[in-house]
């Protein structure tokens, strides 16, 4: 494939790096035309993200045909997290809450499970019936989101103020522990649990432009860390803008969490759809499940690193509000995703916690 045809390809990326040098160039020009001016940027930035988010999508899909599962989603998921890590840490560099972080993995859990995983069975449960998947994968996933949610963003709530970087510095190497031992079991002696033996029919199904990519492995990798780093710089301008627009509106700063996990997990929500209307239900099991698992136990690391170098704790320990949400929202998919198959019926459930986790970012709780 030749340059030219290689730029027509990615002109979501190249229509980004375009956006980001505007950016760079009027930036101070835009935030001395105000509030409204800023917030349209803003917003301009987002889309622009979540278009570069796309393709970076679409090259973690190349990559996962090839390798296939529980390979191919991990590094979907692996990408998306990736982009979030990037986008916190700028914004937490800048004025932000210190509860961003939190709030942020909250909402990327709701996202992914309530959203993704709600809708995708919903929809896929309408066209198909119910869906098979590995119940392993399930069981596997919840019970590691619930040790490393009651870990990290729970238990905080009853440590000490003047202790706080101790328990952080345990939260790190937790994670790190947990994560280990998750990603040696995936890709090792476990790798099965991820994966799902489908008929070959079943199989035939399976779209064959998927199959006929032309993009090399490296060209997929090198596009893939290309798109992050354009993200990164976009995600720069994106949250200087937002800052400026909402200073002194009393917007709550879920409103901001909820526009840096919908960031993220852009290209995952449009990747598990497909997967789900084609009757691929583990793919989507294991995006919204892994990516709700790689979110906070990759995520809190990072941030809590960045918390114990500069000295400014993060506050995590969830709301009473967000902790009933969250065990809900576990309780629910320990019962759906426990029998290996799902349905309409288990997915509207999720889809209405969905629609409450939003209702509730509405009314400031």
């Amino acid at each position: 494939m030749d340059i030219v045809s290689r730029l027509k390809d990615e002109m979501l990326l190249v229509l980004a790096m375009v956006v980001a040098a505007v950016a760079y160039v009027t930036e101070h020009a835009v935030l001395e035309m105000g509030r409204g001016i800023s917030l349209i940027a803003a917003a301009l930035l987002v889309a622009t993200i979540v278009f570069a988010s796309v393709r970076v999508a679409h090259h973690a899909e190349v990559l996962a045909i090839k390798v296939g599962d529980p390979y191919g989603t991990m590094i979907l998921t692996l990408s998306a997290v990736a982009v979030e890590v990037i986008i916190l840490a700028i914004m937490m560099s800048g004025e932000s809450s210190p509860t961003l972080v939190r709030d942020t993995i909250y909402a990327a859990l709701m996202l992914d499970i309530n959203g993704i995983l709600g809708l995708a069975a919903l929809l896929g449960g309408l066209k198909h019936g119910e869906q098979p998947y590995n119940d392993n994968s399930g069981k596997t996933y919840g019970v590691m989101i619930l040790t490393a949610m009651g870990i990290s963003m729970i238990v905080p709530e009853f440590v000490p103020a003047d202790k706080w970087h101790f328990y952080s510095a345990f939260t790190i190497l937790a994670m790190i522990a947990l994560y280990g031992l998750f990603l040696r079991m995936q890709v090792g002696q476990h790798s099965y649990f991820f994966s799902y033996a489908y008929p070959r029919n079943e199989r035939k199904k399976t779209d064959p432009k998927e199959h006929s990519s032309e993009d090399s492995t490296a060209a997929s990798i090198a596009t893939i860390l290309i798109g992050v780093v354009i993200i990164g710089l976009l995600a720069e301008f994106m949250a200087t803008f937002m800052t400026e627009g909402l200073r002194d509106t009393g917007a709550p700063v879920a409103l901001t969490a909820i526009v840096v996990a919908a960031i993220s997990a852009a290209p995952e929500i449009l990747t598990a759809l497909r997967a789900a209307l084609r009757n691929r239900m583990q793919a989507t099991v294991n995006i919204a499940m892994g990516a709700s698992l790689s979110t906070v136990i990759l995520t809190v690391p990072v941030m809590e690193a960045i918390a114990l170098y500069s000295g400014q704790p993060l506050i995590m320990a969830m709301t009473p509000v967000q902790t009933v949400m969250v065990a809900i929202t576990l309780v629910a998919a320990a019962i759906n995703l426990n029998d290996g198959e799902t349905n309409a019926i288990e997915g509207m459930t999720h889809f209405i916690l969905f629609a409450t986790f939003l209702m509730l970012s509405a009314l400031g709780l």
